[in-house]
This record gives C-alpha cells, sequence and structure tokens, in this order.
C-alpha cells in the first residue's frame, strides 16, 4: 500500500477550502497552515496560463525530513505517510530546513507540524478533509499500489508531473496538466 494524491489543476479554482477544512478538522493554530494554494503564472503576455494547485507535504518516498530527523519523530507510517510525532519532537527544525516543499511549520507549542493525509480519517474509511470539501472534485486520494484505484487509473490516463522532481524525493503528491 502507498497513499498518494493527485490534484486536477485544470479543475482547481483556487477557492482555498481544502486549506479551511484541514484547520479545522486538524486544530491548526490560527495563522498556519498544513496545506495551501499557489498560483502560478507562464508565459508572457498576451500568450499567459495559469496554474492554480493546492500543495501540501508529499509524502515522499525518499524523505530528508524523516533522514535528518535526530530523534526520529519524524518517520514512516503504513501507506508511506509521513508523520510527526509530537512528544518526540524537540523542535530543531532540521526537517524544515531539509524539506524542499516548504511543508513543514514550528507549532507555537514548540514541534513541527504538517499535513499527515488525514490518516486518523482514512482509517476509518473516510476521504481526507481537504477531499472531502473540494468544490469542485480536482483531488483525489487512494492507493498507488491498487491498480483499480482512482489515483492509479487518473495517473494513467492523463499527463502529470510532481514538484521538484529535480530533488530526488519520489513525491507522492501529483499534479494532472
Amino acid at each position: 500500500m502507498r497513499y498518494a494524491m493527485v490534484i486536477d489543476t485544470k479543475k482547481c479554482v483556487g477557492c482555498s477550502d481544502c486549506v479551511v477544512a484541514c484547520q479545522t478538522e486538524n486544530n491548526v493554530p490560527i495563522g498556519y497552515c498544513r496545506d495551501w494554494v499557489v498560483e502560478s503564472l507562464k508565459g508572457r503576455y498576451p500568450n499567459l496560463e495559469i496554474e492554480i494547485r493546492s500543495e501540501r507535504c508529499n509524502h515522499c518516498t525518499n524523505s530528508p525530513c524523516v533522514r535528518c530527523c535526530p530523534t526520529g519523530a519524524s518517520h514512516y507510517e503504513k501507506g508511506g505517510i509521513v508523520k510527526v510525532t509530537q512528544n518526540e519532537c524537540i523542535g530543531c527544525s532540521a526537517c524544515i530546513q531539509s524539506c524542499p516543499y516548504d511543508a513543514r511549520y514550528t507549532h507555537p507549542d514548540g514541534w513541527v507540524d504538517k499535513c499527515t493525509f488525514c490518516i486518523h480519517r482514512v482509517k476509518e474509511g473516510l476521504k481526507t478533509a481537504c477531499v472531502s470539501v473540494c468544490p469542485t472534485n480536482c483531488m483525489y486520494f487512494g492507493d498507488l499500489d491498487d491498480e483499480n484505484s482512482e489515483v492509479s487509473k487518473l495517473l494513467i490516463k492523463r499527463k502529470f508531473k510532481v514538484l521538484a522532481a529535480e530533488a530526488g524525493t519520489k513525491p507522492n503528491v501529483f499534479y494532472l496538466i
């Protein structure tokens, strides 16, 4: 089992419902976020293209944040989800510095926090909070190792990209383009 998220950049409208759902579901402190919306503009006027995408921890298969954590607080869970155990984190920020996706922050209580792919919901058979509220249904979550999962089928049918592929982290968040 290898969990992944697929986001359709052709359908995302940048509403930030995913951000609010995550903050609410995970009690993220005001002023912080585990996911965010990015608008990327390419081209030259008048031939411009805009890409809107929801970004978060990429739950990399080769995570530098896991490798550099001195206490083991950053670790892999079942399905490849990268998690942080709060009471083992010393707040050294090594993982923050090593992440090429800028996907972590120091919680006001002193430990590092990030997206968990809502593993607490997934274990109950629910969708992640962000996927469950997306009004354009541009976000998908599932098992990449299951060839019949929606995420696997989308990645076979559509052209996609990952962010910072050159970092060699093997991210598990894919963007349909």
